[in-house]
């Protein structure tokens, strides 16, 4: 929809929407850029102060995926007028404990009556204006990393339906609730070539990669057995527990994939599975060492693709 309004041009925008990346990036000096997003969403899990925890989790990771680094944050709250105050509480509280964590101040927020609750975070973070990492840039012979599993969506819906697992519970929460901030503090801090970045959350590890191949003009062949999956992923598509939003991913994107013959379709459709809080996707072409540095700071990478030159298919799947 904002693609249909009139634009405004303004040339202290570094990043705005028009290549679909995860924050605003705005120029305040030569040597600084504020990082700018907001994200907000109804419980994907029962617990108050988790839920609190993963929309921190989620709202933080758009500033990471610049390439930023978080500094302040105004809490979205809608909340039922009669429903127990010591729910919202908790769920604050669960949100402020990820913003500590992050180093990111809460500064602030608004609250509205609603029906249905709803939870998130406005973030500004700050960059180096010549440090941004927008999902444009990947170059043919790039690496394609990938730091964490996929399959909250299918999960999360089996929650709903109560027919979860308590070990596919805790392998979620535990994906939902890590913070980001690890990984983007060894890109920041780390001499790496790093091309192009985003994180991947509700279009799924195909939709973010789709805006990848586009934004950068490149094609990407990705290792469908190289994809890391959570503990009852698989489990949970097989039994039907899929969220309307991996269909939607699906019917958007999958016009520019093709898949090699045994791609099991189980693992097809996990790739358009919409995330919470999910990994960073990212184009190097320093993925060895890249790795390296990663798995030694503790953080879960994965090799899951290549970069290459801008033909069709625009994303090939294989094995």
């Amino acid at each position: 929809m904002l693609g249909k309004l009139a634009r405004q041009h303004d040339p202290n925008v570094l990043v705005g929407f028009d290549h679909a990346d995860d924050a605003g990036v705005y120029l305040i000096g030569p040597d600084q850029a504020l990082v700018q997003t907001v994200d907000f969403f109804t419980p994907v899990v029962d617990d108050p102060y988790t839920f609190g925890q993963i929309a921190a989790t989620n709202a933080l990771s758009d500033v990471y995926a610049m390439g930023g680094k978080p500094l302040t944050a105004l809490a979205l709250v809608c909340f039922p007028e009669k429903a127990d105050l010591a729910i919202l509480e908790r769920i604050l509280a669960g949100g402020l404990s990820k913003m500590i964590e992050a180093g990111c101040t809460v500064i602030g927020g608004h609250s509205i009556r609603d029906e249905e609750t709803k939870f998130g975070y406005s973030v500004t973070g700050v960059v180096h204006p010549k440090k941004v990492l927008a999902n444009r840039g990947a170059k043919p012979g790039d690496a394609l990393l990938f730091t964490k599993a996929i399959g909250t969506g299918v999960i999360s819906t089996a929650i709903k339906r109560g027919k979860a697992e308590p070990m596919w519970v805790d392998a979620a929460v535990r994906s939902m609730t890590t913070l980001n901030k690890r990984a983007a503090d060894v890109l920041r801090d780390g001499e790496f070539c790093v091309n192009s970045m985003t994180d991947v959350t509700g279009f799924g590890l195909i939709g973010h990669a789709r805006e990848m191949v586009l934004a950068s003009e490149v094609s990407i062949s990705i290792s469908a057995g190289s994809v890391p999956l959570l503990e009852g992923a698989l489990e949970c598509v097989r039994a039907g527990y899929i969220p309307a939003g991996l269909k939607n991913n699906r019917e958007f994107a999958e016009c520019l994939v093709e898949y090699d013959d045994g791609v099991d379709d189980d693992v097809r459709a996990l790739l358009f599975d919409p995330q919470t809080a999910g990994g960073l996707l990212i184009a190097t072409p320093e993925g060895q060492r890249l790795m390296k540095a990663l798995t030694d700071a503790g953080v879960a990478a994965f090799h899951i693709g290549e970069v290459t030159a801008n033909t069709k298919p625009r994303i090939r799947v294989g094995l």
